[in-house]
């Protein structure tokens, strides 16, 4: 069955639209048609009636009116299986509905046009340097790239995601702080939206790790999940009973500061010991041995030659603190499953072996479960950009 976020539609039942007006019943019927072809992919009519809870006229009159618009084509599988005429597939058309997805990131601004059905159609990205990572900056690069892509791809988008290193206020975009940035009060949303001249939404990065994860990761199917982020910073997405946890206005997951080390290292936030301090960027490239303003490649690559390296190893004092914060966060939140993203997807199985046992034997809620399963992100890097395609594809999928 197709998942929902933030409440849009996904499901179809007959409950969900009884009482409704038929032009009522109709959007909606679309929308959850819409949902599932995006979010799970090309199937059958008879697949649709049977997990959308609609009657196969109902479907077809649906089918044919999308189809009628361009937004869906119907076609003979490629593989067949038994005797007799096979029934088409209803795939989603990419092109008939496209959005924008930013990833801003410390060091680097990513961006894609995604298709309806989640199909990169293009990308492109640059790094940011002191000068060019001024919100100014970014944003008139961000429209200049999208316009570019636009006219390139030859579509037209219709709403755009933005995931930001930060504290972002989720009804509309205002970035709170984003310190790794140097930002702070910065009117984001409302800013791009007019010179996008688009609707645009902005989230936190953690938070559409978690969102990516959810519809096209590790975490299909999983009610019950936190992300943790980790770049210059830690950060983590919660989704809690299938829905993201935002907590007022939308502040929430800022896990990094979470104190694991009563008078450790000073933190940017005023506290000392913060988790971040033990297993952030700058943590990972002291127990490397290596400067803390080493290149990110660099760093990536030095973690990846420790991949078949045991424990004890330079990295055994952080599999314990990473273990340590972790225990935390899974006493508190008991997900079925963390994900471990960004840097986090290059540490070497053993360290994240380590730090499964730590949170299996010193979680009493681990315990009680069966153990939480605690993996690496399989979209590593472009977590955050599919994260923020999704995001912006929410208001969409219900207005095509």
């Amino acid at each position: 069955m197709s998942r929902t976020w933030g409440g849009e539609g996904g499901g179809g039942s007959p409950a969900a639209t009884a009482g409704a007006r038929p032009d009522e019943a109709r959007r909606h019927n679309r929308a959850a048609l819409l949902r599932r072809l995006h979010v799970e992919g090309p199937c059958t009519r008879a697949t649709l009636a049977s997990e959308l809870g609609l009657n196969r006229s109902t479907i077809k009159a649906v089918v044919d009116g999308l189809a009628e618009a361009g937004v869906v084509t119907e076609a003979v599988p490629t593989q067949r299986n038994g005797a007799g005429r096979p029934s088409l597939m209803v795939l989603p058309e990419p092109s008939s509905a496209v959005v924008l997805a930013v990833d801003v990131r410390v060091e680097q601004v990513a961006m894609s046009m995604v298709g309806i059905g989640g199909q990169v159609l293009g990308r492109h990205s640059w790094n940011l340097h002191h000068r060019t990572r001024t919100p100014g900056e970014v944003i008139t690069h961000v429209a200049e790239s999208a316009q570019l892509l636009s006219d390139e791809l030859a579509v037209t988008a219709l709403g755009a995601g933005v995931s930001v290193p930060g504290v972002v206020r989720r009804d509309d975009g205002f970035v709170h702080e984003a310190p790794n940035l140097g930002w702070k009060d910065i009117a984001l949303g409302t800013r791009l939206a007019s010179v996008l001249r688009m609707p645009v939404q902005v989230a936190n990065d953690a938070e559409l790790g978690a969102l990516a994860e959810h519809v096209r990761g590790d975490a299909r199917g999983v009610d019950d999940l936190v992300y943790i982020s980790a770049d210059r910073g830690v950060g983590g997405g919660v989704i809690a009973g299938g829905r993201p946890l935002r907590g007022t206005r939308g502040y929430v997951g800022e896990i990094g500061h979470i104190m694991v080390r009563p008078g450790g290292r000073p933190c940017y936030c005023g506290s000392r010991g913060c988790w971040e301090t033990e297993v952030g960027e700058a943590a990972v490239c002291r127990a490397l041995g290596l400067p803390e303003t080493t290149p990110r490649g660099v760093v990536v690559a030095e973690l990846r030659s420790l991949a078949t390296a045991p424990l004890p190893g330079p990295l055994d004092e952080f599999a314990d603190w990473l273990g340590t914060g972790l225990v935390t966060v899974v006493n508190v939140m008991a997900p079925e499953l963390v994900v471990l993203g960004d840097l986090f997807t290059a540490l070497p199985p053993a360290v994240v072996d380590h730090v499964r046992a730590v949170v299996h034997e010193r979680s009493l809620v681990s315990r009680a479960v069966g153990g939480t399963r605690i993996v690496t992100s399989p979209l590593g890097r472009d977590a955050k950009v599919v994260g923020a395609a999704e995001l912006a594809f929410e208001p969409v999928l219900g207005a095509v």
